[in-house]
């Protein structure tokens, strides 16, 4: 299998990954906020294919989160790694195939650089082509407008998970 590598260009400015309240330096992390009905995970550095879904299978497997929003912060996402964009599809439908099918939630992807907005954009399109998608999905290029459309002013404290 031939893995393709994507990466921004060099001109584009990328937030440094590290952050002291992550425990792990990972690709992708996420907290769950009960009080809010909420996940929030952030993606940071090259993220592959195995973190994507990973993350998809890890996260919304557990039953304690049926019909939480969602938000991916994508914005200190440096470059992708992905056998191929084909793989959005099987990420969506993998998605759809998890969605809860009683309650209906919101899902803001934030992708401030071309390429994680182009991607997420595809990724926004077969969820909602796909009948068993139960999950509003939207692409935004800040986090504001992000937390306007699933109607949150702030993002709680990533800490207090």
């Amino acid at each position: 299998m031939q893995v393709e590598a994507w990466r921004l260009p060099a001109q584009a400015k990328i937030q440094p990954a590290f952050d002291e309240n992550v425990r792990a330096a990972m690709p992708i992390e996420y907290r769950i906020h009960h009080r809010q009905r909420l996940v929030v995970a952030r993606g940071s550095g090259t993220v592959t294919d195995q973190d994507v879904f990973g993350y998809q299978r890890k996260a919304w497997s557990d039953p304690s989160i049926v019909g939480y929003d969602e938000l991916v912060d994508m914005t200190k996402v440096q470059g992708f790694a992905i056998p191929s964009v084909g793989r959005v599809q099987e990420l969506a439908d993998l998605s759809a195939a998890m969605d809860h099918r009683v309650s209906e939630s919101k899902f803001a992807i934030v992708a401030p650089n071309d390429l994680a907005y182009g991607l997420g954009r595809m990724y926004e399109t077969y969820r909602a082509i796909n009948p068993a998608s139960s999950k509003k999905v939207s692409v935004f290029r800040t986090l504001p407008e992000a937390l306007n459309h699933l109607g949150i002013e702030e993002l709680p404290p990533w800490e207090d998970a």
